[in-house]
């Protein structure tokens, strides 16, 4: 089915949706970057599994057989998208029986060879596949054996605990009550250890108060010599935004030159570049005015010479409490330097850090000395709890049996997985527990250190309390693994391996994959942030996974410049090694199933405008001898959300349906391969825009059946007899599909011709009458005519077209004389954006009887396309808009039809 056809709108609006689902979803285990929304992969999967009915003609022999079926099976998949049905068991047996319906009664084993976050092998794994995972990160490789391969170890097996009340649970739900169990014992000993360090405040009326967070701004000299005292770099004073709980920090210059802070409750708070010391351009002293660039911060920073002041704390009460620091809660975090702290460097140069500037050299730079405390008690302690787990285990009447990462399912498995899942929670704690973190003033919380995937710099950063009930605290993150694992399906049993994908076996598997995005991200590198302190508590439990002292970096595949001599080494690695994968998958992939590939489409190029990964995916599948035979948009933001955040659809990701291509394939000419690809692509393209498919989808939908046509050939030859390029053959669909946009002209009244050609030149913007006057007669129509047609203005020697904010108001087609096509779009467009829905269907159930709904329906495809290529945001939002919930108002349009009872005054006016 993925070759035909999917429900790609209910996908992509529960892959939207579920990012609003925070509790439950098996991702907020451990933080990965880039994750692939978990009902994409479930339905993606489903579809690359299922034969679509047409290849089953005995089964289905006619096409309204065919139909049938195909509607049953896009009813399964928009159900399976949901994430609140995950726990339905008819749709789950029916989904898994149309697998085994589709592969002769067998459920295929799928691989990921890029498994990284691991959404891929779970979902493979809910639908009842043998899911093997591999990675060459030993982070993303514990991640996935946390997933999919020890909750399988230890399906409906009873908790272990001694506490009273404990039974069997269903899949792994005694698992995530051992997780919860122990992870108080881990909380506990710890906060015995180091909770001298976590006193409580006393607010203004001596009542005390547990801290959530303390927050502290970083220090250098001023460097005017006539003040030199420690100045803070502030980004915001603010401490709470929320109306009706304004909170502020106030600085007070002592008599000294030294600075006090005072919180203050109300919302005279600064505002502009009064509400920090320090922004994107350099900083300023508090004291004196003095400016202060960043060039002198760094070289204070990198000497040793920046420092932090505490400058308010946060408690917990009725909401949160902020209250001004005292000496108590700054001597509190006076804790002593840690000696067995981790040692690793950070890497001197790499994607998304910029702290190397400024004097950090190990990760442990990272954190305070408080914060290292805590974390490095809370790690070693990890191996005090398995001896407890044991212990108990032993108790229940498991035998001891073998490790866990030899394979076992005893006693000794089972506490070194527990062992697992706590050190995922401390691990999950450093994301909260870093000079990194900051405090969000609008949601009154912690805001984690990977809140993007880099590690910035911060300047007034959190300091989050771990033994608090509260915004980052140690609990928090033990029951947010717990909750993962109690949602994970838990069955049948799979396995993950850290394995490179370029060497590693394909027999027997069908592939389905999410491989890195170039140079967007630098996996490896930033995983070291956790693996460091994950190698540290699981080197004895995992010895498998922890072997080497950092993530592997040589064979990362990632385009990173700082590893590979620069853009262009780091380019030619990246495309030798997409060639190398995709080569290697060919030599043993199967022929039944069709390969999945999933490719963010961000990154850009600066001359074409189009992504020089893409470029590399689309070089390594074909040279690696795969045929693409179908191309889907799928995206995990709604798409006017997506647009109106300033980006496009360039922000989508697409996934690749890619079968081997035959050893015997046919080379043609280009001309030859031109005239194909216009025919096939024309037809492919009118189906897609009647599909139901959103306008910001269709380009990216587009590349499908346009690659499969380059795609099939060994070679398509230039008239110079060298070879055509993939970057030749997608400026050639792109073309094709400015073609095709264009052809419905012939077509259109005279009044949108011209509005179209128009828009295209000068979009909404004034121009000279003359021109107005020249290209409406060559259209059919005059300026005066477009005037009266109500789209038009033209004074005083200028002339422009009306936006559709100035096309709002109530409109009846039936008592207008001179309807256009383009008066009907951009009237519609501007009405459902400011009364929305229920204004817009009587106005459509009105024109069906002047104009074709189809038609009105291709002007809006175009005009999303017109406004993209020219910038216009705002328009491609409002026509993105109309014609993605057409069908919907399609459908509502003919229920009030029959109830409209004017007639029409006149008939359609074309001049």
């Amino acid at each position: 089915m993925i070759e035909t056809g999917i429900p790609l709108k209910a996908i992509n609006e529960e892959s939207a949706r579920e990012k609003s689902l925070r509790h439950g979803l098996p991702n907020t285990l451990h933080l990965y970057w880039a994750r692939r929304p978990l009902s994409t992969s479930r339905c993606i999967l489903f579809a690359q599994l299922v034969d679509d009915p047409s290849a089953h003609p005995d089964k289905f022999p006619t096409e309204d057989d065919q139909a049938v079926e195909r509607n049953r099976l896009y009813g399964l998949m928009k159900r399976l998208a949901k994430w609140e049905n995950i726990n339905d068991k008819n749709l789950y047996k029916a989904a898994k029986q149309a697998i085994l319906d589709s592969n002769n009664g067998v459920m295929p084993a799928v691989l990921d060879p890029f498994a990284g976050g691991g959404s891929i092998p779970l979902e493979a794994q809910r639908l009842g596949a043998e899911a093997h995972a591999s990675d060459l990160n030993p982070l993303a490789v514990i991640i996935n054996k946390a997933l999919i391969e020890f909750p399988a170890r230890f399906c409906n097996q009873q908790s272990v605990h001694p506490t009273q009340g404990a039974a069997a649970q269903d899949k792994a739900g005694g698992l995530a009550d051992d997780i919860r169990y122990y992870g108080r014992q881990l909380r506990d000993k710890a906060f015995a250890k180091v909770g001298h360090l976590y006193p409580q405040v006393e607010d203004e009326h001596g009542e005390k108060h547990t801290v959530i967070a303390w927050i502290w701004a970083r220090t250098v000299t001023n460097p005017n010599p006539a003040n030199p005292v420690q100045v803070p770099l502030v980004r915001s004073w603010w401490l709470s935004k929320k109306k009706g709980h304004e909170a502020w920090i106030k600085p007070i210059i002592n008599d000294d030159g030294t600075i006090r802070y005072e919180v203050q409750h109300n919302a005279d708070g600064p505002k502009g570049d009064a509400e920090g010391t320090v922004n994107r351009k350099g900083a300023v002293s508090i004291v004196d005015g003095t400016p202060i660039d960043f060039k002198y911060i760094r070289d204070e920073a990198q000497n040793g010479r920046m420092s932090a002041c505490l400058i308010a704390v946060i408690g917990e009460g009725q909401g949160r409490i902020y209250i001004s620091p005292d000496a108590r809660q700054c001597h509190a975090a006076e804790a002593h330097e840690v000696t067995d702290k981790p040692f690793e460097t950070l890497p001197e140069q790499a994607l998304g850090f910029r702290v190397q500037a400024y004097g950090f050299r190990l990760w442990s730079d990272l954190f305070t000395n408080r914060q290292l405390t805590v974390l490095t008690t809370l790690a070693d302690t990890v191996s005090e709890v398995h001896e407890q787990v044991l212990a108990d285990a032993l108790q229940t009447g498991l035998s001891e049996g073998t490790p866990l990462d030899e394979g076992g399912n005893g006693a000794v498995a089972y506490a070194d997985a527990i062992a697992v899942y706590l050190a995922l929670a401390v691990s999950r704690q450093t994301d909260y527990s870093s000079s990194i973190c900051s405090w969000h003033n609008t949601g009154e919380k912690m805001r984690n250190v990977f809140a993007r995937q880099a590690i910035p710099m911060t300047w007034d950063y959190a300091e989050a309390n771990p033994f608090s009930t509260k915004s980052g605290n140690f609990m928090g993150q033990v029951n947010w693994v717990a909750e993962a694992v109690e949602n994970v399906p838990a069955t049948p049993q799979c396995e993950a391996h850290q394995e490179d994908a370029a060497t590693r076996d394909y027999s027997d598997v069908v592939v389905s994959t999410d491989p890195p995005y170039y140079d967007n991200i630098g996996y490896s590198d930033l995983s070291d942030y956790f693996y460091v302190w994950l190698r540290r508590m699981l080197k004895p439990v995992l010895p498998s996974v922890t072997a080497t002292q950092m993530t592997p970096k040589a064979q990362e595949l990632v385009a990173n410049p700082y590893r590979h001599d620069g853009k262009d080494g780091a380019a030619k690695f990246f495309v030798d090694g997409f060639n190398h994968v995709f080569a290697r998958a060919r030599q043993s992939a199967r022929t039944d199933v069709p390969m999945t590939v999933y490719y963010a489409y961000k990154q850009k190029d600066d001359v074409t405008g189009v992504s020089t990964g893409w470029y590399a995916l689309l070089d390594g599948l074909i040279h690696g001898g795969w045929e693409i035979t179908a191309t889907w948009p799928v995206r995990s933001e709604l798409s006017n959300r997506m647009l109106s955040s300033g980006t496009n659809a360039l922000a989508s990701s697409i996934v690749l349906a890619c079968r081997p291509r035959p050893v015997d394939a046919p080379s043609i000419p280009m001309r030859m391969f031109t005239s194909v690809l216009r025919e096939e692509l024309t037809a492919e393209l009118k189906t897609l825009m009647a599909s139901g498919i959103d306008p910001v989808d269709l380009n990216q939908a587009a590349i499908g059946p346009g690659i499969s046509v380059y795609s099939r050939y060994s070679r398509i030859r230039e008239a110079d007899g060298t070879d055509m390029p993939v970057q030749k053959a997608l400026e050639l669909i792109n073309h094709v599909l400015d073609e095709v946009m264009g052809d419905a002209d012939a077509d259109y009244d005279p009044d949108t011709r011209f509005a179209v050609k128009w828009y295209q030149a000068y979009g909404w913007a004034q121009e000279n009458a003359g021109i107005a006057d020249q290209l409406s007669r060559s259209c059919g129509t005059s300026p005066d005519a477009l005037v009266r047609g109500g789209v038009f203005e033209a004074a005083g020697g200028k002339a422009r077209l009306l936006t559709p904010k100035e096309l709002n108001g109530d409109w009846n087609p039936l008592e207008d004389d001179h309807v256009s096509l383009w008066e009907a779009v951009v009237r519609m467009a501007g009405v459902l954006d400011d009364n929305g829905v229920d204004a817009v269907v009587p106005m459509l159930a009105r024109l069906e009887k002047r104009l074709p709904l189809d038609q009105i329906k291709g002007l809006g495809f175009r005009m999303y396309h017109e406004a993209e290529k020219c910038g216009d945001t705002e328009g491609a939002i409002m026509f993105n808009a109309l014609v993605s919930i057409w069908d919907d108002l399609a459908l509502n349009a003919m229920k009030v039809a029959d109830n409209l009872q004017e007639s029409v005054q006149g008939e359609f006016d074309v001049e």
